[in-house]
């Protein structure tokens, strides 16, 4: 390294320390691109009191909605990379890298991974009616009935593509029936207008408790400590299945690395704490920490993975 690379080195380094110390010098955003209520807001909020609490800074979040994320996300990505303005993303993100034809920005270049925080598994779900009880049955029921089984879903989220992987595994094609929100799915799931979803814990664990819905397996590779006598899908008939909807922070690129340093050491105590971990276990959720550079690489392999899904299933959004 030449005498001036080396000061130039320098001279970033003290600039980006000099950063880190006066930050945060104003309220910090956490930017959610899900509606209030749902298991993204949910870690956002988490996330925010973390930081008014132990930044000396009002965190507030922010529900950026629309685009199947993405417009939040690129929010973020066109912020200032001073720390202020963050983001709550994930697995919709890396999903959405091979779903959407194009988009104004790149979740792996544009966006700095700060911290992974927690993973969410879903469950597969059926009305009573249908004469299935076991991932095994589903699959026999839909190769016997090619077109006529419907899911509902919302387009372009996890549990489409949870669907849709299962569909490419299965050998099978169940039909999407597209929904605006979660909500929707289990008013319609209940009355039987549509027959089969992959939900997350929160919205489908109270209907399968009071027996209004079928819980045939839960999309993690290992079983939920909420539904124990419930198998995953890769037990059921499919092994390798495994899809948990994985979420954490992540800050403009850019952002000097003190900032990132700093915040991945304060979520990542915090969500490793046992009362943040009782919190998770009611979401049927568990925290899930990696650091920058492990979330950066766990991110490289997640849109290759969604990547292929994307193209067997020939799903796309606009």
């Amino acid at each position: 390294m030449t005498r001036s690379a080396l000061m130039m080195c320098m001279t970033l380094l003290a600039s980006g320390l000099a950063t880190a110390q006066n930050y945060p010098n104003r309220t910090v955003r956490m930017v959610v691109t899900f509606p209030p209520g749902g298991a993204t807001d949910i870690l956002g909020r988490m996330s925010a009191q973390r930081f008014s609490e132990r930044l000396g800074q009002t965190a507030v979040v922010e529900n950026r909605v629309g685009g199947g994320g993405n417009i939040g996300a690129e929010f973020v990505a066109r912020a200032e990379p001073d720390g202020h303005t963050l983001l709550l993303g994930g697995v919709p993100h890396t999903i959405g890298m091979s779903l959407y034809a194009k988009l104004p920005y790149d979740f792996s270049r544009d966006l700095a991974p700060v911290v992974n925080l927690a993973v969410f598994p879903s469950m597969i779900i059926v009305h009573p009616s249908l004469p299935v009880k076991s991932i095994r049955d589903l699959v026999a029921l839909a190769k016997a009935r090619p077109g006529q089984l419907n899911y509902g879903g919302t387009h372009a989220s996890p549990n489409h593509l949870a669907m849709e992987l299962l569909n490419t595994q299965g050998g099978m094609k169940i039909t999407l029936i597209s929904y605006k929100g979660t909500g929707q799915i289990i008013t319609d799931l209940v009355a039987g207008h549509v027959q089969i979803a992959s939900m997350g814990f929160p919205a489908a664990l109270p209907m399968v408790n009071a027996g209004k819905l079928r819980a045939l397996a839960v999309t993690s590779a290992k079983r939920s400590a909420l539904l124990p006598d419930v198998p995953t899908v890769g037990e059921s008939g499919l092994p390798g299945y495994d899809v948990s909807s994985w979420y954490g922070v992540f800050a403009p690129a850019g952002t000097p690395e003190p900032i990132i340093t700093r915040l991945y050491t304060e979520l990542a105590a915090h969500f490793k704490s046992p009362d943040t971990a009782k919190r998770l276990s009611a979401l049927g959720a568990e925290a899930a920490i990696k650091s920058p550079a492990e979330l950066a690489a766990f991110m490289r392999e997640d849109i290759k993975k969604w990547a292929a899904v994307v193209k067997a299933s020939g799903a796309k959004a606009e």
